[in-house]
């Protein structure tokens, strides 16, 4: 019986039906018993004899793809592929897919969730209030804040769609984008420093692109409108951590909410500040699209091996 490795560690939670049908095409599973990221030296000892993997954000590295010799497909939950080598992968044809529409709706409802959040000071006053602190510290409204909108794929467009619809002008920027859904929309395209110039919020969603380095750095930050908020649903990578928190120090940003992390778990400076709204990752952890995506990266990972006659 071929076996699978299903490396999420909360797959199957919300509902045992991709487990099913994972065992109902034959398939031996292989699951991650450790309830957290899996680390290399534990992927390559559970998926030694695996001839796919369910994937989440484990590293899947050259030298890791080297040492399993039977892989044929890497089925990803989510859209995010900075954790494969992709490279390394094409070299020794093993498939790659991941689920671009499952997290969609479920990250653009946090984005905007933690963005009210930081414009009212929610998270700051529900702490107060368990602290038994009852304090009334004055927000800002939504209403004519200009949203600049970083990367306008599947996300992105959700994310702009959702600002436009409650009243707010969004301006975009991306390596490339749809002209017509754009014009349709009323998104004005910008470079990168023209938005970071004009935005009073900033979002983003933009994969991690290791040659290029963090998309937002200090020179970057100098840019940013002063007291403009940022919201970081992406990757930790994007955003230079250093030049985040010397940002948020100098009061150049007037807040931040970051879902995403260089090293996760999180435990740096960040969790210091006093002006941050900071949660561990769970831009796609709503309970109908986290099952969309693990079914749909089960039928991906079934209907790859099929196609290699497996």
């Amino acid at each position: 019986m071929d076996k699978i490795l299903v490396s999420p560690s909360s797959f199957g939670m919300i509902d045992r039906e991709p487990l099913t049908i994972l065992e109902q095409d034959g398939f031996e599973i292989v699951e991650n018993p450790f309830g957290r990221k899996l680390t290399e030296e534990e992927v390559v000892t559970l998926g030694a004899e695996c001839i796919g993997i369910v994937a989440g954000v484990e590293p899947l590295t050259r030298e890791v793809l080297h040492k399993l010799p039977n892989l044929k497909c890497i089925s990803r939950v989510g859209v995010g592929m900075d954790s494969i080598d992709k490279d390394v992968a094409d070299d020794l044809k093993i498939v790659v897919t991941n689920t671009p529409d499952g997290p969609t709706q479920a990250v653009a409802e946090l984005t905007l969730g933690l963005t009210f959040s930081l414009l009212r000071g929610i998270a700051t006053a529900h702490n107060n209030m368990l602290n038994r602190r009852w304090l009334k510290e004055t927000g800002f409204l939504l209403k004519d804040k200009v949203v600049g909108v970083i990367g306008l794929g599947r996300i992105g467009r959700r994310v702009s769609e959702s600002f436009i619809s409650l009243g707010n002008n969004v301006i975009g920027y991306d390596l490339s984008h749809d002209q017509n859904w754009c014009t349709h929309w009323g998104v004005k395209f910008e470079s990168l420093e023209q938005l970071l110039s004009k935005a009073d919020i900033i979002t983003i969603h933009v994969p991690y692109d290791k040659k290029a380095g963090p998309l937002l750095s200090y020179e970057q930050f100098n840019l940013v409108k002063s007291g403009a908020f940022l919201v970081n649903v992406s990757r930790g990578s994007v955003v230079d951590e250093n030049a985040l928190k010397s940002a948020l120090d100098s009061g150049k940003l007037a807040g931040a909410a970051i879902d995403v992390f260089e090293n996760e778990p999180y435990e740096g400076e960040l969790i210091d500040c006093k002006n941050v709204v900071l949660t561990p990752h769970i831009g796609s952890y709503a309970r109908e699209g986290k099952l969309k995506m693990e079914i749909d990266a089960v039928n991906n990972l079934i209907a790859c091996l099929k196609e290699q006659g497996l």
